[in-house]
């Protein structure tokens, strides 16, 4: 710490990795890390994707993006990124676990055994892989873990019970982890957006019958009446890896107040496909 603040670099000349880091929020994150001096090697499946998220960020700098691609659905992928992470800088201080995707809503009678199955291995079970893998390194440096979990995950949400599942089962894990990672001094934390404006938000509102709709009602869903943004995540996720070194085992909820206050909550009389 004590060499960044001259600097300004909140993150200087540490190693992190994101999981999903070329676009939506893993991209934020890789973004914001970079620009506070980290090293910060990112994953996605697409490398031309991967390699142009690189080549811009190292544009800029004062960090540096290394990208290597992997599917984390994958346990050899998995254990290939934290090896050549490892390869590359020699150690790791940060590990962000945000790979993961959301299913078209459906009710639990449309999802199948192998729905739940291959959405828990993508959304969770690749988290409990990358620490797995990453620990021996982070209880070297004592880092950190950051869990992209949701607050779905503590609220629920429509049409959505897989995903819910996968989302709880992440938050759960931090903590658990939490526990056993203590004697090492590694913590462990999770945050939990609300709606963030990604890639995949802006895709599921285009493939409703009122695009336009559908982006206000996400909107309004807020206290503070707009969508967060994917640079507030990295933010987010900086001051838990750089600042918030007496948090450990808990969700940070980036939400802008979306769990709170009274709203129209009647299923019996709500409108629409999961009538």
């Amino acid at each position: 710490m004590a060499a960044s603040v001259g600097t300004g670099l909140r993150y200087k000349d540490k190693v992190t990795i994101v999981t999903g880091g070329s676009k939506g929020i893993g991209k934020g994150c890789v973004e914001v890390f970079v620009k506070n001096g980290s090293n910060v090697v990112f994953c996605c499946r697409g490398e031309s994707e991967g390699k142009q998220v690189e080549q811009e960020l190292n544009a800029v700098g004062p960090g540096e993006a290394y990208f290597v691609p992997c599917d984390v659905s994958k346990e050899d992928d998995i254990k290939n990124l934290i090896d050549k992470t490892v390869e590359k800088y020699g150690r790791i201080d940060c590990l962000i676990n945000n790979a993961g995707s959301h299913p078209p809503h459906h009710t639990i009678d449309e999802f199948s055994g192998d729905d739940f199955r291959s959405l828990l291995n993508l959304n969770l079970v690749s988290y409990f892989l990358a620490a797995k893998y990453a620990l021996p390194y982070l209880r070297k440096t004592e880092g950190n873990i950051i869990n992209d979990s949701s607050l779905v995950g503590q609220i629920g949400q429509t049409g959505a019970v897989t995903y819910v599942a996968t989302k709880g089962g992440i938050s759960a894990m931090t903590r658990a982890l939490a526990v056993d990672e203590a004697k090492y001094n590694v913590r462990v934390n999770s945050f939990s957006p609300g709606n963030v404006w990604t890639p995949m938000w802006e895709n599921g509102a285009n493939s409703e019958k009122d695009p336009q709709g559908c982006i206000k009602a996400g909107a309004d869903a807020q206290l503070l009446g707009r969508f967060g943004t994917v640079e507030e995540c990295g933010q987010a996720c900086l001051f838990l890896a750089a600042e918030g070194t007496f948090c450990t085992g808990i969700d940070l909820n980036l939400s802008g107040g979306a769990e709170l206050n009274y709203g129209f909550k009647n299923m019996r009389e709500r409108t629409g496909i999961f009538q």
